[in-house]
This record gives C-alpha cells, structure tokens and sequence, in this order.
C-alpha cells in the first residue's frame, strides 16, 4: 500500500484542554438569545485531523454563537496524541472505535475503555444538542462524502439539510454499522418525527490540504444553516469552489460488508465511489467467501484499506445511485 503524501499536519490543540465545561476539550458558549444548540466535533479518530484544523481555527477566531448555544469537542483526545507523520494511519483509536459505541446498552454497561469512558464525558452535549456536525475524513483519496445517517431513520432530515448547505457533491444514506451506532444515531438524530439533526461529512482524504478546506467550509455553512451565526459573519469564509447546490448526488447504501476473517482483501486497489458495472462481479473476498457486486453499476463507498481495523469492523458498503 503506498503511502499517502501528508499535506497536512496534526495542530498543536493542547490551549484548548481545559474547555470551560468542566469536560476536558469541550467548549460550550451561549448567546443569551433564543436559538438552537448546536454541537460540532472533531477527531472522532484520532488521525482525521482536519477537523481538529477547522475547530482549532474557529476557537481562535473568537467567534460566539448570535443565537442559542453552541458546543465545540475535540473527540478522541488520547489517540490524537499519538499523532505520527511518519506513521499516519496507526491513530485512529486506542482500545475500539469511538464512532460504535453510542448506545445506552455500552454507554450504561459495566465495560471500560479509551473510548467509551470519552464518550461517557461527551454524551450530554450529544443529548442535548438540537443539531450536530461530526467532521471526519477518509483514508484513500476519494470526493468528500456527507454521511446523512440510517435508511429510514433520520435520514431524509439530514439530506435535506446537506442540500441547504450544498455541499459536498455526494450525499449518503446507509443501514449503519454492526459493531455499533455512530454519534449521529443517537437518541432523535435516528427519528424521523424529532426535529433533530445529525450529519456526518467526510472531508476527503486525511492529509490532503483540500480537507482542511471542506472542513472549514461544511462548518461555516452548517452555523449559518442552524442559526448560530449571520451570513454575514460566517460567508467571508465560505470557499465558492465547494458550493454543490442543485448539482448533488445521493447514493443509497444497502448494505455493509464487516470483516469475518483477518483475510480480508479486495481484488485491487479501490479508493471510493468506484462503479461495478454487473451484478455478480467480484469486489474481494472475505477469507473464502467471494464478496459480489448486488445489482448492476454498484457503487464502492470508503473502503477501508487502514492496517488498524479487527473482525467486524465495515470495510466497504455497496450502494446505488438514486439520484443525480
């Protein structure tokens, strides 16, 4: 597997540690008006860094929120801190993956981890939050990606908040993770009838400086979206060349593949929204079992390449075009 060039590099966020919440690196500030509270997060993993750009930039701007309350939390703290240009991909957890755990079931449970004891800190601000923004990105160069939650569940919300924003390109719904829920699945996110709202953007690639750039642009737009902050404060940072309105595209994901085996390979190199133009071709094999492409044109979305997965962790969801 070659080597990504690293464009990127990790901020030093260690100013932001303390928070004002009484939770390490999680800040909250309210308007005093009447309004929405909005979280935004980075570093759900450890080594998806441009949303630790885009948060460590937006603090130390000063902006505050002109209506409601608004929570900014750097996510898995510990794996950050294990940060390595020359190791990039080994980071983006300790013990399991901080997006699967955030069911009652594990958050109430007896079991202990990096991760669970981080989201047991951070689940009060995702419970209170009317709106979130999960700012993550992908290993293998690949269109950013707006990740709109669970068919069927939410998601209709969050893809017609993502065409409010316009952006990114490609918008996504799936049918969620087996190893567990992502934050975005959480609580009235996963509703339909609750007027809450989670999305999930995937920036692009880790390193490349395009991410820090989606990131900065996807948070600006969903303050101004949400209400937090006026157009007018938010827009002087928009970037034009991002802007996707009345051009995206929705890919309806209908299944995810989960690791069986540590034999676990596709056929080559897949970087995302790759198109398997017949049903029954062959995508990969999971130990024995040959992986085949569901329907005809079946689109490839974030394969997972990164040495730092186990058994059943998702490693590809095939999906189709819906519209666009």
């Amino acid at each position: 597997m070659t080597q990504k060039k690293i464009e990127l590099q990790a901020p030093d966020i260690s100013r932001w540690s303390k928070g004002n919440t009484g939770v390490p690196y999680a800040w909250q500030f309210d308007s005093g008006k009447p309004g929405p509270t909005v979280m935004v997060q980075a570093i759900t993993h450890g080594n998806e860094i441009c949303g630790a750009i885009a948060l460590d930039w937006f603090l130390s701007q000063g902006f505050k929120p002109e209506k409601g309350k608004l929570t900014l939390t750097f996510g898995n703290i510990a794996a950050y801190q294990r940060w390595d240009p020359d190791q990039p991909s080994q980071n983006r957890y300790v013990d399991q993956d901080l997006n699967r755990v955030w069911s009652e079931e594990i958050l109430n449970g007896t079991k202990s981890s990096v991760e669970i004891d981080r989201a047991r800190e951070l689940v009060r601000f995702v419970d209170e939050a009317d709106f979130l923004l999960d700012i993550h990105s992908m290993h293998e160069p690949c269109a950013p990606l707006m990740v709109c939650g669970v068919t069927g569940r939410g998601a209709g919300k969050a893809v017609e908040m993502s065409k409010k924003l316009g952006v990114p390109q490609y918008l996504m719904y799936d049918t969620g993770h087996p190893a567990g829920p992502r934050m975005i699945e959480r609580g009235g996110f996963s509703d339909p009838d609750s007027p809450k709202v989670a999305i999930l953007i995937e920036c692009g690639q880790h390193w490349e400086k395009l991410a820090a750039e989606v990131a900065i642009d996807t948070l600006m737009k969903f303050l101004v979206e949400t209400g937090t902050l006026s157009s007018a404060v938010a827009s002087p940072h928009f970037r034009p060349q991002l802007d996707y309105s009345g051009r995206q595209k929705i890919i309806e994901v209908t299944e995810a593949v989960a690791a069986k085996s540590q034999d676990f390979r596709f056929i080559k190199e897949f970087k995302g929204l790759e198109v398997i133009e017949k049903k029954g071709d062959v995508i990969g094999y999971n130990g024995t079992e040959e992986i085949k492409a569901p329907y005809d044109k079946t689109v490839l979305v974030m394969p997972a390449v990164s040495k730092q997965w186990t058994i059943g962790t998702t490693m590809v969801r095939l999906g189709r075009l819906i519209e666009g």
